[in-house]
């Protein structure tokens, strides 16, 4: 069944997409406990993906305590999960088209932290219908979690999926605004709202693992010109892990492509107090008479 703008082959991908994501999130929330690796998890959950004939919209984002996002681990990561509040954030596609969603899996005993990104996720979900204001989402989000005493994370928010692209508008803030767009009916979302006992800013750390692609121009270095074309080839412009490349000296290759703007990094995003953060999040669609979430 098509809806609004989207037909019936495009709703049953981003329906399929969803229904792998589930799957998999769920099982590598399982794997999530005291001494196993960041890098079993997430080399679980890519090749569980691909088990299902479908692609990473992103790696899998392994975000820890302070850490909200862009938080992958390297190739040779050794890092065991100790008594921590983990993220989990995934993303598959299906020829382009994308589901992305995310779960807190807590290790400290912070169960209330944890629960306030749900439940305002719920609110922001029942919100959600064609004519809707993103401010009036981001409203609900910020009152939930303002109600259990913590801070939404204001500088991160939700946004739109379309095909090939991760990450486009409109943007669905986790606070209220007076200024906001109009959901409209065949509109893909993906609400996602951070909670914090934090002051609710997130600044850029030092660490990179991901990166897009930015700008497809010539480069003159053998190795840079390798990973360019196995870029271009698999992902496209989505975001792709550094220990995702088959080439030799790989990191060398990507410093020299994202300093000629060829490539883009994420540098992993942390709580400016140095204090805990929990997220959710599901993609829906929007229909004629509140939504779909195809990652339920």
């Amino acid at each position: 069944m098509s809806i609004g703008h989207l037909d019936d082959e495009t709703v049953e991908k981003y329906r399929e997409a969803g229904d792998i994501l589930r799957t998999v999130l769920d099982e590598s929330a399982e794997m999530v406990e005291p001494g196993v690796t960041h890098l079993e998890v997430a080399e679980y959950a890519e090749s569980r993906i691909h088990e299902h004939d479908a692609g990473c919209a992103f790696p899998v984002n392994i975000s820890v305590n302070e850490e909200a996002s862009h938080a992958t681990p390297a190739r040779d990561d050794d890092t065991e999960f100790g008594e921590d509040m983990v993220c989990l954030d995934v993303g598959v596609h299906v020829d382009g088209y994308i589901a992305d969603a995310a779960v807190t899996v807590d290790l400290t005993g912070n169960d209330e932290l944890v629960e306030a990104a749900e439940e305002a996720l719920d609110a922001a979900l029942d919100a959600v219908e064609p004519g809707a204001e993103t401010g009036a989402i981001g409203a609900e989000i910020e009152d939930v979690i303002r109600g259990y005493g913590y801070m939404p994370i204001l500088n991160l928010s939700g946004h739109g999926v379309q095909q090939w692209d991760a990450h486009t508008g409109p943007n669905i803030p986790n606070r209220g605004a007076e200024r906001g767009v109009e959901l409209q009916v065949g509109d893909v979302v993906a609400i996602e709202p951070f909670a914090t006992d934090g002051s609710g800013k997130v600044t850029e750390g030092v660490k990179e693992e991901i990166y897009s692609l930015e700008n497809d121009r010539s480069v003159r270095n053998r190795q840079a010109r390798q990973v360019l074309d196995e870029v271009k080839e698999n992902y496209r412009t989505l975001p792709f892990a550094a220990r995702w490349l088959d080439v030799p000296r790989a990191e060398m290759a990507i410093r020299r492509l994202e300093q000629n703007h060829v490539l883009h990094g994420y540098p992993v995003l942390k709580e400016d107090d140095g204090c805990l953060v929990s997220q959710a999040e599901h993609t829906v669609i929007v229909t004629e008479d509140g939504c779909e979430i195809t990652t339920n």
